[in-house]
């Protein structure tokens, strides 16, 4: 797990209406997809040099995605405007296993580096979930 989590909390926000979470660092699903660009970054550090350009940079680009738009969500000032970012972080997320997969086709990751990746992006799938349920029972 991440540091800084409550358990009780479901990692809501929409500009942290009444949910007692005021800034998206403390999101748990935040926290999860900066845990999951880091680990995208370590483990495409180590893609052949010919991929700068290409999947390392794309990979990068996605995983970043997922908790900006997380960010970019809690900061709306509308649950509308929220869940479309949501809806937006959960595509990267399955752009970036998507392109995870295909590193590991073409043998650019290890299986336990990319089966820990893979662990974290299931996790934060589910949070990911979870929060947008939650929005969505707010509309």
């Amino acid at each position: 797990m991440w540091p800084n989590m409550r358990d009780k909390d479901q990692g809501l926000g929409a500009g942290g209406q009444g949910l007692g979470i005021s800034q998206f660092r403390d999101l748990r699903v935040w926290q999860g997809g900066i845990g999951v660009v880091e680990g995208i970054y370590r483990a495409s550090a180590r893609f052949p040099k010919s991929e700068v350009f290409g999947l390392s940079a794309q990979i990068g680009r996605a995983a970043v995605s997922v908790p900006s738009n997380i960010a970019e969500g809690h900061a709306r000032s509308s649950t509308k405007d929220y869940l479309h970012h949501m809806s937006i972080a959960l595509g990267s997320l399955a752009e970036v296993e998507t392109q995870l997969e295909i590193a590991a086709r073409l043998g650019y990751i290890a299986a336990p580096d990319l089966r820990t990746i893979l662990d974290q992006t299931a996790l934060l799938g589910k949070q990911l979930h979870a929060l947008r349920d939650a929005l969505q029972r707010r509309l």
